[in-house]
C-alpha cells in the first residue's frame, strides 16, 4: 500500500478554499460596508485560496493564512467575516498534529495586531476572546472528526486489502491448476516422445502407439487448460479461442461501441509488442464499456491515442452525455480494477476519474521499452 493510499487526507481541496474566500469577501463587505477597500478584500481572498493545501502542508499552510489574516486586521478593523479561514487552517494543523505551533501562533499573532493595529482597549479585550473561542471551537471539531476520518482510512485500507488478497488468491490457484495440469501432461509426452522416437524403426507399432498416447496427452491437456481459462470468465463465458484481438481491430470495436465514437492518433503509427497490443485493446474496450453503462443518454466518447517515443498512451474521453455522469471514483469497480491491473503487469499505469472539461477520462501510460 502506497502512502497516498494510507493517508488519504493529504490531497488539495479547491472547494473549501473557494467557499472561505467567497464567504469572508461577501460577509464583510455586508458587515463593513464596503470600508476595507480592494487591498482588503484582496487579503481575504488570498487567505481563503491558501486554504487549498491545508492537507498537504498543514504547518505551512497555518502560518500563511494566519499571516493574511494578521496583516488585513492591522490595517482596518475586524469588522466582518474575517477569521474563517484562520479556523479551517487550525483545524487542518491540529488534525496533523501540530497542537503547539497552533497555541503558541494565536496568542502572538493577538500580540502583533494589538501592537500594530488600530485598536481600542474593548476592541483588544473583545479579539482575546474571539481568538480564545475560535481556538476551542477549532479543537473540539477537530477531536470530534477524528474517529470518523481513522474510520474512513481504515475501512479503504480493509477495502484495498481484501481485493489485493482475493486477485493474489485468484493468481495462485490459477497457477496451481495449470502447473499440475501442464506438468503432468507434458512430462507424460516427453516421456512417451522419446519412447516413439527410440521405437520408430525396430518397432513402428510400438512407436505408434507413443504417438495415439501422446496425442489424447495433448488433447486432455488442452481440454483442461481450456477449462481452467473459462473460469476466469462470468456466466458460464467460454475463453476465448480466436487469437486476442489487438488495436488493427480498433475500427470495428469503436463502429460496434453502440455510442458515437471519434478515434484521434497522435505520433507516428508504428508496430507495438504483442502484449501491449493486446493490452491496449482491452483497455479501450473496457472503457466504451464503462461509458455505455454509466455515462448519461446520448454520451459521446473520444478515444486519443499517444505513440510516444517509450510509451503508449491511450485516453479515452466521455461527455458525460450532457449530465451529470454516474461515475464514482472513490468505489472501482471491477472494470477499473481490471485495466489497471492489465496496464501494471506492462509496467505501466492507469488513472480514472473526472475529466476537466466535465464527463469522465480513462488514461494509461503502457511502456514500450518494459513490455
Amino acid at each position: 500500500m502506497t502512502l497516498k493510499s494510507q493517508v488519504p487526507a493529504r490531497r488539495s481541496a479547491p472547494g473549501l478554499a473557494l467557499f472561505t474566500a467567497a464567504v469572508q469577501v461577501l460577509g464583510t463587505a455586508l458587515l463593513a460596508q464596503g470600508r476595507p477597500g480592494p487591498a482588503g478584500y484582496t487579503l481575504l481572498v488570498l487567505g481563503g485560496f491558501a486554504l487549498a493545501d491545508r492537507h498537504r502542508f498543514p504547518r505551512r499552510n497555518f502560518v500563511v493564512v494566519v499571516a493574511f489574516a494578521v496583516a488585513y486586521h492591522v490595517l482596518w478593523p475586524p469588522v466582518g467575516v474575517t477569521l474563517l479561514a484562520p479556523v479551517f487552517a487550525a483545524s487542518a494543523a491540529l488534525a496533523a498534529g501540530h497542537r503547539i505551533l497552533v497555541w503558541a501562533a494565536a496568542p502572538g499573532a493577538y500580540a502583533v495586531w494589538a501592537v500594530l493595529g488600530p485598536g481600542a482597549a474593548d476592541r483588544l479585550l473583545a479579539g482575546a476572546a474571539a481568538v480564545a473561542g475560535l481556538g476551542l471551537a477549532a479543537e473540539a471539531a477537530t477531536l470530534a472528526a477524528r474517529p470518523v476520518v481513522r474510520a474512513l482510512r481504515e475501512r479503504r485500507r480493509l477495502a484495498e486489502e481484501r481485493e489485493r488478497r482475493q486477485a493474489s488468491e485468484a493468481r495462485l490457484r490459477i497457477a496451481a491448476e495449470l502447473h499440475d495440469v501442464l506438468g503432468h501432461h507434458l512430462s507424460l509426452i516427453n516421456v512417451r516422445a522419446g519412447v516413439g522416437l527410440h521405437l520408430m524403426d525396430r518397432e513402428p507399432e510400438q512407436a505408434r502407439s507413443a504417438l495415439d498416447t501422446i496425442r489424447q496427452a495433448s488433447a486432455e491437456a488442452l481440454g483442461e487448460v481450456q477449462s481452467v481459462l473459462d473460469s476466469l470468465y462470468p456466466d458460464g463465458q467460454a475463453a476465448p479461442r480466436a487469437p486476442a484481438p489487438g488495436l488493427d481491430r480498433l475500427d470495428g470495436l469503436t463502429a460496434d461501441a453502440g455510442l458515437p465514437v471519434r478515434t484521434v492518433v497522435d505520433g507516428e503509427v508504428r508496430a507495438l509488442p504483442a502484449r501491449t497490443d493486446r493490452a491496449a485493446y482491452r483497455i479501450v474496450q473496457e472503457a466504451l464499456t464503462n461509458v455505455r453503462r454509466h455515462a448519461g443518454p446520448g454520451a459521446a466518447a473520444t478515444v486519443t491515442l499517444g505513440y510516444e517515443p517509450a510509451a503508449l498512451v491511450i485516453r479515452v474521453d466521455d461527455d458525460g452525455g450532457g449530465a451529470a455522469p454516474a461515475h464514482t471514483p472513490a468505489r472501482p469497480g471491477n472494470g477499473i480494477t481490471g485495466m489497471r491491473e492489465r496496464a501494471a503487469t506492462l509496467g505501466g499505469t492507469l488513472s480514472a476519474g473526472p475529466a476537466p472539461e466535465g464527463g469522465w477520462r480513462v488514461q494509461a501510460s503502457l511502456p514500450l521499452e518494459a513490455a
